[in-house]
C-alpha cells in the first residue's frame, strides 16, 4: 500500500515537520458510496463537523474487514471494497500519538437497518448523512475551517485529503 500523505504538527500548527517512530494507533477508514455516486458523510451534531466513516482496527482485524465493519456500524450498510487509496500517517507532536489508517473506497450494498455506534459516537450526535462529492468537499472546508480542537483538527485534514483522492480516481 502507496504512502497519501504524513500529517503532521506544521500542517496544523505551522513550524517544520516532526516525524514519530512508534504507531500509537491503526486505523481504517475511507469513503464509502451508493450506486448514485453520492458519499456517506459522518454527521457530529454536537459539535457541527463531519467525518468519513471509519475506526480502530481491533486486534487480529485485517484493515478490510475493519473498514467494512466499521461501515456496517457507523451507517447501517453492508458494503463492498471497490478500491485501495493507500495510507496516512498522522503524526500529532502534541499528544505524543502517530496513527496509521489505511484508506479505501467502498460502495454500499445493501442497507441492514440499524447502526451500532459507540458510546462516545451517539454522544457526538453521529449520523449518515447521504450527499454529492461537491457538498461533501464544502462540508470538510466547512469543518476545516470551524473546528478549533487540534487533534481533530487532524482527523478532518486526513478525511480532507481521503475525499479529495476518491474524487480524482473515481471522476465525480
Amino acid at each position: 500500500m502507496q504512502l497519501i500523505k504524513r500529517i503532521t504538527d506544521s500542517d496544523i500548527l505551522g513550524g517544520a515537520p516532526e516525524f514519530m517512530e512508534t504507531i500509537s494507533r491503526y486505523g481504517s477508514r475511507g469513503v464509502l458510496v451508493d450506486d448514485m455516486f453520492n458519499v456517506a458523510m459522518m454527521y457530529m451534531s454536537k459539535i457541527n463537523l463531519y467525518k468519513l466513516p471509519g475506526g480502530g482496527i481491533n486486534e487480529g482485524e485485517n484493515s478490510r474487514d475493519t473498514f467494512l465493519r466499521e461501515i456496517k456500524e457507523e451507517t447501517g450498510y453492508e458494503a463492498e471494497i471497490i478500491h485501495e487509496l493507500g495510507y496516512i500517517e498522522e503524526h500529532k507532536s502534541k499528544n505524543n500519538f502517530m496513527q496509521y489508517s489505511y484508506c479505501f473506497i467502498a460502495i454500499a450494498n445493501k442497507s441492514i437497518g440499524n447502526t451500532m455506534l459507540t458510546e462516545s459516537e451517539s454522544q457526538l450526535g453521529m449520523r449518515v448523512e447521504w450527499m454529492a462529492f461537491e457538498k461533501a468537499l464544502k462540508v470538510m472546508d466547512y469543518s476545516e475551517i470551524n473546528c478549533d480542537d487540534y487533534s481533530t483538527k487532524f482527523m478532518i485534514l486526513r478525511d480532507k485529503i481521503i475525499l479529495e483522492k476518491a474524487v480524482n480516481i473515481l471522476g465525480v
